[in-house]
């Protein structure tokens, strides 16, 4: 039996349900579980000196494209809104091969990790020629860095030829898409308390899947017992698609097929009216949030205040690195911080706010309740950030809000992933990082 104690941190940020936090406290963690939380005067394996320190627990990241870090700014699309960027990264992102997804994952999971992510979700949607086996190495290398994982098994079965917007060479028929989705949630789902793995189905938008496969694919997840996730008015162009070619709006179109209810999220929801903000609502249904990618894309911004005063389940992600061109999780709780202000008045939002969003709205919407606050008996996942620096200085009236509102390296000093340290001293461990950065480099170049 491990045991870690987080020695006398100077705030810890439990997001719990009376929203505590405690000053000149400890955190005994044993194997993967916290233990204690207060004056805890005991031995430990490893005791960190979290004095001038913030804690917080780890951040949820509820939508991500792993494999698109290596494709990051690209010129040829550094001005293009959504359709026009996606058509020409197809074509790019159909000569993908394993390799590549291994160094995407280490590139997307070890920034993630560093900027204090503990869980994430990852869309993985790209199969060219045939290749299925991209998201067991997925699979793989996040287990391998240590993340707690949740990958979604995406799909295109909607090419150009019948409609759709992607190329022919990247999408699969839905019966291939079936048996690969029931495969991969028989080898890899685990279901139990403090999973390191739990699948998702992940059809990729309404304009690249057909509605037969939104059906089935909603059939096998509720008879498999896992969650469905996609993308949902994200442009206005999405909005004219859905309403040329299925005669209603995005998400109209997901009540027809299906897919609405508390094993649901959707990623972006930017184009919403607030019926359809109600409905989310009364369903239960989820929502990721991705102001970075939105506003990079000119997509618009969500109508987040909105969202949350209806009632509805609201995460935070950082989308694609080829939309966001990080995987800066902390970044993404100040960005997700302006911008509703921009649209909905400074008081709109506020550093706790998007702090909760982050970590139990993460956890609300993959429907986990063992992730997401700082209380004995959750999963030991845990952010601990260095106030002393001099992008928090200054700032001493409220370092927790500092998080938030400062701070020009979004680094955590120390990440712990269930009950294991996985970053010391702002280094992921275990990681030859400057040889991924030569290798992602090399694979970027000759794309």
């Amino acid at each position: 039996m491990s045991t870690i104690l987080i020695k006398n941190a100077s705030i810890i940020a439990t997001c719990d349900d009376e929203e505590r936090i405690f000053s000149d406290t400890s955190i005994l963690i044993r194997d993967n579980i916290i233990d204690n939380i207060g004056d805890i005067d005991e031995d430990a394996d490893e005791v960190i000196d979290a004095g001038g320190k913030v804690v917080i627990p780890g951040l949820v990241n509820t939508h991500h494209h792993l494999y698109q870090t290596l494709t990051r700014c690209l010129p040829e699309v550094q001005n293009a809104e959504l359709f026009d960027w996606l058509k020409y990264l197809y074509k790019v992102w159909g000569n993908i091969d394993g390799h590549m997804i291994e160094i995407s994952t280490k590139v997307g999971v070890g920034e993630l990790l560093l900027t204090g992510c503990t869980a994430t979700s990852d869309h993985l949607y790209i199969y060219p020629e045939e290749r299925n086996d991209l998201i067991d190495i997925e699979i793989k290398t996040a287990g391998e860095m240590g993340i707690r994982f949740h990958p979604a098994r995406g799909s295109m079965s909607l090419g150009e030829s019948e409609g759709g917007l992607p190329p022919d060479n990247v999408v699969q028929s839905e019966e291939e898409i079936i048996k690969e989705s029931e495969r991969v949630i028989n080898e890899y789902h685990d279901p139990s308390e403090f999973s390191m793995c739990r699948i998702v189905l992940a059809p990729c938008s309404p304009f690249s899947v057909t509605e037969n496969l939104m059906i089935e694919t909603r059939q096998l997840a509720r008879e498999k017992g896992v969650y469905l996730h996609t993308h949902l008015a994200e442009t206005k162009d999405e909005e004219e698609f859905c309403l040329k070619f299925k005669g209603m709006r995005p998400l109209s179109y997901m009540e027809k097929v299906g897919w609405l209810g508390e094993d649901v999220w959707f990623a972006h929801c930017v184009h919403l009216n607030e019926d359809e903000i109600e409905l989310l609502a009364r369903t239960k249904s989820g929502v990721t949030h991705c102001p970075t990618s939105n506003l990079r894309l000119a997509s618009g911004i969500a109508p987040v205040r909105k969202m949350l005063s209806a009632g509805v389940n609201v995460s935070l992600g950082v989308d694609g690195s080829a939309s966001n061109d990080t995987s800066d999780m902390l970044g993404e709780l100040r960005m997700a911080m302006l911008s509703a202000r921009y649209k909905s008045g400074v008081d709109s939002m506020s550093a706790q706010d998007v702090l909760y969003m982050a970590t139990r709205g993460g956890a609300k919407v993959l429907g986990r309740n063992d992730i997401g606050s700082i209380e004995v008996g959750k999963a030991a996942d845990i952010a601990i950030f260095n106030i002393n620096r001099i992008d928090y200085a200054g700032a001493s009236s409220d370092y927790l809000g500092a998080l938030v509102f400062s701070g020009a390296c979004h680094f955590a000093d120390t990440v712990i992933v269930n009950g294991k340290i996985r970053v010391k001293n702002a280094l992921l461990v275990d990681i030859d990082v400057n040889e991924l950065i030569r290798e992602a480099n090399h694979i970027a170049k000759f794309r």
